[in-house]
């Protein structure tokens, strides 16, 4: 582990994972310091940190692999992996398309290949790119500390206006996703001022799953239209049961109407947001047929 002073400020670059969680530990109230995207854009706007501990490239926290978890087959995504590698992943490419879908909407090429997955579930804004994606994904997150690891949920990952289930001396290490059963449809939009490096105005992200021209299970993940990525729990339930076509895509749809109360601010109104998070559900439903 090296280090440096600047300011009265310090700066830390373990050499592995377990000294980065020995500093950690040691310094629950230091800056984890990934790709830097969203830490450097407030830089100037917020009071200097009293230290940096920075996990760029550190080894046990970069990379797409597939592991047997249980008896079920899992993509594990080291939270250290850029948006650009999670584009280039076959793995992703093959199991989980609408994921390498958000990452290519996440900024500009530059964003691409300094951003990571981890400083997008750790930063946790409400408009962050790939969150919705994980909920329709049915993931979980490692974290770690000195104390051991854990893997939480990610429907009970995110505990409010980007707070989340991660303890102070805590580091996420990974996402993990179950493999997409058989007959699962995956979809994923953005809607947003322009197609690429534009604040989303709503997400929304799906994974339905058909088995006999019936939908068997449903998960649909929204963002930008509360203070957190939200299950849409009760277009889910409106769906089972149905085969996907306009009859269920109504039914999803005025049950999102009932659930959800999107904020109006400078991008959007309540009632766009309302609207297009209305119109994308019946659209995946419809493409599942």
């Amino acid at each position: 582990m090296s280090s440096s002073s600047s300011s009265s400020a310090t700066f830390v670059r373990p050499g592995s994972l377990a000294d980065a969680l020995s500093a950690r530990a040691d310094h629950p109230d230091w800056i984890a310091l990934a790709g830097g995207t969203d830490v450097l854009v407030n830089v100037n706007h917020r009071a200097e940190p009293p230290g940096v501990i920075d996990l760029w490239r550190l080894r046990e926290l970069v990379g797409v692999d597939t592991r047997v978890h249980g008896t079920d087959a899992w993509i594990r995504i080291g939270a250290g992996t850029t948006w650009r590698e999670v584009i280039a992943s076959e793995t992703i490419a093959r199991h989980l398309p609408i994921l390498a879908a958000a990452a290519r909407e996440i900024g500009a090429l530059q964003i691409q290949a300094r951003g990571t997955v981890g400083g997008n579930l750790g930063t946790s804004s409400p408009v962050g790119d790939s969150l919705p994606v994980w909920l329709a994904l049915d993931a979980e997150i490692e974290v770690a500390s000195t104390r051991g690891a854990r893997r939480v949920p990610y429907a009970e990952y995110c505990t409010g206006y980007r707070t989340t289930a991660l303890a102070a001396d805590e580091l996420i290490v990974a996402a993990w996703v179950p493999t997409p059963a058989a007959g699962t449809r995956l979809s994923w939009r953005k809607v947003g001022t322009r197609r690429a490096q534009s604040i989303s105005k709503v997400m929304a992200a799906a994974a339905l799953r058909v088995d006999d021209g019936v939908i068997a299970h449903a998960r649909i993940g929204l963002g930008a239209v509360a203070d957190r990525p939200i299950r849409a729990t009760a277009a889910e339930a409106a769906l089972v049961g149905k085969s996907p076509g306009p009859e269920a895509a109504a039914a999803a749809a005025a049950a999102i109407a009932g659930m959800i109360r999107p904020i109006s601010d400078v991008r959007s109104t309540a009632d766009y947001r309302l609207e297009v998070a209305r119109n994308l559900v019946q659209r995946f439903v419809i493409a599942a047929g």
